[in-house]
């Protein structure tokens, strides 16, 4: 078994689906477990303001825009829909996955596109890495930026040639040093393709998954591993291209690229101790968007088809 496969299996520990993926599925555990149950506040959330932001959503016309009203952009970072997984000590609503699935597929069955923004910064978003493996300093600066929407975070994960398969990142950043404000600053210079990238034509800090690599060391050992960081919008060497429309849907999405992007250890998620730790973190957040987020779209669509083949 190889380090990747290993480590994979042994980051699958959320919830059930660890279970399922070990090849031991307990389904007496399962239901013991009860069902899953919201909050006063979660529960609050939904009644009213997930009411009012579905009553704010006509699905012709964003579809026909290609885009949300402005009213919805400001009434989803009024209301903290960005930062519902963030705790409430960071300024997020710090609300459960099943309260985050729950909105999800509520919002899901008037608008996907809104669904989908929503969906994005409570998955594989920045904030999720940055709970787990972020530095103080990290947390402190972006958690509350993130939950109040200052910052519009998307995650550059997909490649032309890889899809979103986290094992086979091609991108290369190459450890280095560089002179800033007169002194040497370690990190990497990194080239990227990035492509159909939520949230990327929005957003104002990307999250990037990289392969760090040391030419210094010897060979065999030059590859530091999968590396995750996150990049301020703009920083030199980086666009944010062409904007996709996958199913002509109305959700921002779209390309980035890098060519000799400077990456301070700073933006390392976690400093330079976690470099070449983006492996595990991929692997456990991922989980949030693949388990939680895009099951309630199909939630979403099974209760709106439901609805219409009965009405």
């Amino acid at each position: 078994m190889g380090d990747t496969e290993r480590a994979a299996l042994e980051a699958g520990t959320v919830g059930f689906e660890g279970d399922l993926f070990a090849g031991r599925p307990d389904f007496d555990a399962l239901r013991a477990r009860g069902p899953n149950r919201l909050s006063q506040a979660e529960r609050a959330f939904l009644d009213h303001a997930v009411v009012q932001l579905n009553a704010l959503l006509d699905d012709f016309a964003i579809d026909e825009a290609r885009d949300l009203p402005p009213e919805v952009w400001q009434f989803l970072r009024e209301k903290k829909f960005f930062g519902m997984i963030i705790p409430r000590e960071h300024g997020g609503l710090g609300f459960g996955h099943f309260a985050h699935a729950a909105v999800v597929t509520r919002i899901a069955t008037v608008n996907v596109a809104a669904a989908v923004t929503v969906m994005v910064p409570n998955s594989l978003g920045p904030a999720e890495l940055l709970l787990h493996y972020g530095s103080d300093a990290q947390r402190q600066h972006y958690l509350p930026r993130l939950a109040d929407g200052r910052e519009l975070p998307c995650f550059g994960l997909t490649s032309p040639y890889a899809g979103s398969d986290a094992a086979s990142v091609p991108d290369i950043g190459e450890l280095i040093e560089r002179e800033i404000d007169g002194r040497r600053v370690r990190g990497f210079n990194v080239n990227f393709d990035k492509r159909y990238i939520t949230l990327a034509p929005v957003a104002t800090v990307v999250g990037l998954a990289f392969q760090a690599v040391d030419r210094s060391r010897p060979q065999g050992e030059q590859e530091l591993g999968i590396t995750c960081a996150l990049i301020p919008v703009p920083t030199a060497g980086m666009a944010i291209g062409r904007r996709h429309l996958p199913m002509n849907s109305a959700f921002m999405n779209g390309p980035i690229r890098g060519v000799d992007v400077f990456v301070p250890m700073d933006w390392i998620i976690g400093g330079e101790a976690q470099a070449g730790q983006g492996w595990r973190m991929l692997m456990e957040s991922l989980a949030a968007g693949r388990a939680i987020s895009l099951p309630g779209l199909g939630a979403a669509l099974q209760q709106t088809t439901l609805f219409v083949v009965n009405g």
